[in-house]
């Protein structure tokens, strides 16, 4: 009897024994579950939120996008440090999706204030590999582009016309140029190329100025900082920019080896005491050549003209795009080429710290400022405008404006902007209309804008001076139909920077140009993006390359990602 129950009990406690083993088992299983889904939403794997009733939706936390902009400093505490970080779209390893490249601040002597407390590991620019799901994986390390110069912006552009996009990165200190190896990975050129510095670098832009085949550098230069400088109005936080000396900017001329010459005084772009902040190139007037915009902090604008690829004229006055609508000289920061009222001249918009300028191309090398008359000025007032850049973010055929606001010399966040294009040269702002965003109050430095998840429409990456970043999807624009072409020059440079590209869709025209750098230090998707409203046909492409080459494609079904090599079908 005795042996009989302590077998019985002996088998309870191997079935208790079993029955905590699987319980066991069951719990580490929830545990590891629980931690794969906490790496897989940290590595930027989980699923992407559904989408809102929101026109822009705010999807960072899900994307795989671990961002966090620095100034490099305890506190804001210099005019360098507030003017810094930028954003692009390019697609680096030609998969067909677009990646992310960012700058970032870093602690550097002479600048921060905590030098006698530096932090422990310095901060990178960042490169992120789009997964081609919605999400991003961070590749830095692997592209090796982790630039820890104290980053302001870049500017993308194939200069060897290898089929691979390359980044030039301005820095405060001396500026960088990674030459894409085609395999995933950049090689720093920087120093064999030509074309470092050592200024205080802002925005910079790739450019054709000679329809040589080859692009060219323009690298916008701004004050020459003085730290031992202290006297200002204490509200204010710290010195100005005129309180400093400006900086020449820099036209390089690309050798098609590899290498640059510098040309500015040739060239006749020369301005010794510039303060430059966005910079931009488009044919402003249709004669073939490429021009030059630079918004100046404080001070006139310059509207470079091209005179046939052989000197460069300043007809910034003379054309009413050097100074705002009451003839003040504002602190210009962004700059963006666009067609915005499809009249086949590119029009201009600046923003500034007061109520940015609209400038309306008449086609006869004069512009007129029509901010108020537009309706943008008084909303703008309220706000200090950082990167802008057209874009059809509802794709019905004609461009709308988005603005992104941040405070100039304090980390004080701004709603951004979004303003409807309504015709007959009026907009609406709509921000509040188009998502629960645009209540939100950042910092707003550099964006950028493009298809990233490939749905034919519009979606945006916003920097935030000293913050986390911004990923908006746009949930709604590809309600209307749509297509997006891509440019590849083969007589032409690889990117067919300064093509025309004309559209015909339900006997509606659309005018554009190809161009590198958009906004504040940022650049957009290199393809072309065209809203077409209800239509299903774009009945007519033609495609005017710097070579001059005239290109045309007819009876194209909307809703399709083009490529348009230049060789084909081109009438001479």
């Amino acid at each position: 009897m005795m042996k009989i129950i302590n077998q019985l009990f002996a088998a309870s406690r191997l079935f208790a024994r079993i029955i905590l083993f699987i319980a066991g088992v069951i719990f580490f299983a929830c545990q590891s579950k629980n931690n794969s889904t906490s790496s897989a939403e940290k590595a930027g794997g989980s699923a992407l939120p559904p989408e809102t009733d929101d026109y822009y939706q705010e999807i960072i936390k899900y994307s795989g996008i671990d961002f966090t902009h620095t100034i490099g400093d305890d506190h804001l505490s210099n005019l360098v440090e507030s003017v810094g970080g930028g954003a692009v779209f390019l697609d680096y390893d030609q998969d067909g999706y677009l990646d992310l490249y960012l700058s970032n601040g870093n602690f550097t002597e002479n600048l921060s204030m905590n030098e006698d407390h530096p932090p422990h590991t310095s901060s990178e620019n960042r490169l992120y590999r789009n997964r081609g799901n919605g999400t991003f994986e961070d590749v830095t390390r692997k592209a090796k582009v982790g630039d820890r110069g104290y980053g302001m912006g870049m500017t993308v552009g194939d200069y060897d016309n290898d089929g691979y996009p390359d980044i030039y990165v301005s820095n405060h200190g001396p500026n960088i140029l990674y030459h894409n190896n085609g395999d995933g990975t950049f090689s720093e050129v920087t120093k064999k190329a030509g074309v470092g510095g050592n200024e205080c670098s802002v925005g910079a832009v790739w450019l054709d100025y000679d329809n040589d085949g080859f692009v060219d550098l323009y690298v916008g230069n701004y004050i020459e900082f003085d730290p031992q400088y202290n006297y200002y109005y204490a509200p204010d936080g710290f010195p100005g920019p005129m309180a400093y000396d400006g900086q020449p900017d820099v036209l390089y001329h690309n050798l098609g080896d590899g290498t640059f010459e510098d040309v500015t005084q040739a060239m006749g772009v020369f301005n010794r005491d510039g303060r430059a902040m966005g910079v931009g190139a488009a044919d402003y007037d249709n004669d073939g050549f490429v021009d030059i915009f630079v918004s100046n902090d404080h001070m006139i604008n310059y509207l470079y003209h091209n005179e046939g690829g052989e000197k460069f004229e300043d007809r910034g006055i003379m054309s009413g795009v050097a100074f705002n609508q009451i003839g003040e000289a504002t602190i210009s920061m962004s700059v963006d080429f666009a067609d915005y009222n499809n009249d086949g001249f590119l029009d201009l918009f600046v923003s500034d710290d007061v109520y940015c300028s609209l400038y309306k191309n008449e086609g006869s090398g004069v512009f007129t400022e029509m901010s108020y008359n537009a309706g943008i000025a008084v909303a703008c007032g309220q706000f200090v405008g950082w990167a802008s850049s057209f874009l059809d973010y509802d794709n019905d055929g004609d461009l709308d404006l988005f603005k992104v606001n941040g405070e100039l010399k304090h980390l004080y966040g701004q709603e951004d902007q979004l303003f409807e294009n309504m015709g007959n040269d009026k907009f609406v702002d709509v921000s509040t209309e188009r998502g629960a965003y645009f209540q939100e109050e950042l910092v707003g430095r550099g964006a950028c804008f493009g298809d990233y998840d490939n749905d034919g429409d519009i979606d945006a990456y916003i920097v935030n001076l000293n913050d986390h970043g911004v990923l908006l999807r746009n949930n709604k624009g590809n309600q209307n139909h749509w297509i997006s072409l891509r440019l590849v020059g083969e007589t032409s440079n690889r990117d067919g920077i300064g093509a025309r590209v004309t559209i015909l869709s339900g006997g509606i025209k659309q005018y554009t140009q190809k161009k590198s750098s958009s906004g504040y230090l940022s650049q957009n998707d290199p393809r072309l993006n065209f809203g077409l409203g209800d239509h299903e046909m774009v009945e007519r492409i033609e495609v005017l390359w710097p070579s001059g080459k005239l290109q045309v494609l007819e009876n194209i079904e909307a809703g399709q990602f083009l490529t348009i090599k230049e060789s084909e079908s081109a009438i001479q």
